[in-house]
């Protein structure tokens, strides 16, 4: 059933994607052979570490980078063994995720300090909730006086909603390891874990995407 949810989650994921850049393609993204390298090789330079950026900027990024090659790890030493092979995680597989997996927790918690007063919500966010408010109160909206600034909501909802599933990831499979809990519970744990996993890798993916679109729309 895990197996069954993983791949169709993934192929809706990376379909929504696909038909997000073909449906509203990046500035100055087109199809013709140069255009695409010049795409790959913006997409290259984005991992380096700009000379404008201050101290804490150049730490976010290298932290950020950091905690983006723990997620492809873990996301290929977690779901690789069940999607391809049918099995479950163990040995070399096991110990790989074991290790990389408290450096991803770290690296989000330090984002989280960082990244949590750019990411909070402002009522730019929310048009058509002031749109309501308007009608009601029959008053100007901020949209209005700032020409409708593009907020950014989608990286938005996705940051925190990698922040929530943070916690419950851990706790479950924290949990696990102690006896304290039957066989039962244990194995609820680590389903719980799973499903948790699958939906944090969709909302990491989907982040990640509208980063490097904003990033590449400057």
């Amino acid at each position: 059933m895990f197996r069954t949810l993983s791949i169709i989650g993934f192929l809706v994921c990376f379909a929504g994607i696909a038909v997000c850049c073909i449906a509203s393609p990046c500035k100055g993204c087109g199809w013709r052979p140069g255009q695409i390298l010049r795409r790959l090789i913006h997409l290259f330079t984005m991992l380096f570490v700009e000379q404008k950026l201050n101290l804490v900027g150049v730490l976010r990024k290298l932290v950020y980078l950091l905690a983006l090659v723990c997620f492809v790890v873990l996301a290929v030493t977690g779901f690789g063994p069940r999607l391809f092979l049918n099995e479950t995680i163990s040995g070399y597989w096991l110990m790989i995720h074991a290790t990389f997996a408290p450096i991803f927790a770290i690296c989000l918690a330090v984002l989280v300090v960082m990244w949590a007063s750019h990411c909070r919500f402002t009522g730019s966010d929310w048009p058509w909730l002031q749109r309501l408010i308007r009608r009601i109160i029959l008053a100007k909206t901020v949209s209005e006086k700032t020409g409708g600034a593009r907020s950014g909501l989608g990286r938005k909802i996705t940051f925190w909603l990698i922040v929530v599933l943070v916690l419950p990831l851990i706790i479950s499979i924290v949990s696990s390891m102690f006896t304290l809990f039957g066989t039962y519970w244990q194995e609820l744990l680590l389903d719980t874990h799973r499903y948790i996993a699958l939906v944090l890798a969709m909302a990491v993916i989907v982040h990640t995407y509208l980063i490097i679109r904003a990033q590449m729309n400057k």
